[in-house]
């Protein structure tokens, strides 16, 4: 069979929305299964089961890439671990770094102590490692420039990485009563938003950062059967600029993206119109109907809050076909095996309001 590959979005459906991608391809006559992120601990099973049935009972997984901590993306990795033989794990552990780290808290006065506090702030990735280690599984730092497999690490950069674990909220340094109030507010605001009609080709995204959390996820880049695929996890807009600004390193020309990921189940404090007009290109000045991309949304359909509509706008401005894993799974790809059970997925139709 010619060089192929299918990336599979699962449905990770729960109240809130999830990540969970199986990626199987074939370069020069051999296969290679990829798994990015795994739902939530309950999902887990759903990913073993589906990598069974579609992949065919593979024993060994070529590469697992944990996003970030979260337990809607790092969760269901643990049963991937248990059931396959897995090559490599890809994770970022803050508490590796702790000796580094150190004179950056006044809280902790030695490195065992904020080691030990760090795993217990980011358990989720803490319990991968137990695993890993129990079974012999090697773990990878995947900073930028890092190759796993096809797929290129485009962001986060180390420096980056390591100023976003001092500055998180879920780092474990003291905050005064103030500061803490003043982080609940704006979340508050992040999260309060009107409908409100809206024209072709007008977008607003509001002021405000994603948590540095979604900023520390893992974003990968493959060339595969001449298209660009870009996994973006819950990257935030300084996620992206890193992207950008690393591109022309890793051979990729942008604008221009054929399998993108929306970041945070299509968040609106993770995108800027700057930052899609240079990914995946200019917002068109009509609606056309013409489609040059696939933008694919992890989101579940109990989750309300996503997908935005004003990311969803957006997708369509630039002539994306959007996809979104409600309801069930969503495939894209290439010269991949046919599958009875599937059929073209449609495409989220066009909001005319959005977000104020």
């Amino acid at each position: 069979m010619a060089d192929f590959f299918e990336i599979d979005f699962l449905d990770v459906e729960t109240k809130s929305s999830g990540d969970a991608i199986c990626v199987r391809y074939e370069l020069n006559g051999q296969k290679f299964i990829h798994v990015v992120d795994g739902g939530y601990q309950s999902t887990g099973e759903k990913v073993v089961n589906f990598i069974n049935k579609y992949y065919g009972y593979p024993k060994r997984i070529d590469h697992v890439v944990a996003t970030h901590n979260d337990g809607d993306h790092a969760g269901g990795l643990q049963q991937v671990l248990e059931d396959f033989e897995v090559g490599a794990l890809w994770m970022l552990r803050p508490w590796i770094y702790s000796k580094e780290l150190l004179p950056r808290f006044k809280r902790f006065t030695t490195a065992d102590g904020l080691e030990k506090a760090l795993k217990e702030a980011y358990s989720n990735l803490a319990a991968l490692e137990e695993i890993a280690i129990r079974r012999k599984v090697q773990i990878y730092e995947p900073f930028q420039g890092a190759t796993i497999g096809a797929f290129r690490v485009m962001a986060p950069t180390r420096s980056r990485f390591l100023d976003l674990v001092v500055s998180s909220e879920k780092t474990p340094e003291e905050k005064g009563l103030l500061e803490t109030a003043r982080d609940a507010v704006v979340r508050v605001m992040k999260e309060a938003a009107v409908l409100a009609k809206a024209a072709w080709g007008d977008e607003y995204f509001p002021a405000g950062e994603t948590s540095n959390e979604n900023e520390m996820s893992v974003v990968q880049y493959a060339y595969l059967n001449e298209r660009k695929i870009l996994l973006t996890g819950d990257t935030g807009r300084s996620g992206l600029q890193e992207v950008i600004d690393y591109a022309p390193f890793a051979g990729l020309v942008l604008p221009g993206i054929d399998r993108f990921q929306v970041p945070h189940h299509g968040g609106r404090h993770n995108v800027t119109t700057e930052l899609l007009n240079k990914i995946v290109g200019r917002r068109k000045e009509v609606q056309d109907g013409k489609t040059t991309f696939s933008a694919i949304i992890s989101s579940a359909k109990a989750d309300e809050d996503h997908p935005r509509k004003s990311v969803v706008r957006a997708m369509h401005h630039r002539g994306a076909h959007v996809i979104s894993t409600e309801g069930s799974n969503k495939r894209t790809s290439m010269n991949a095996p046919d599958r009875d059970d599937y059929s073209p997925a449609e495409c989220l139709p066009y909001p005319d309001e959005q977000e104020d």
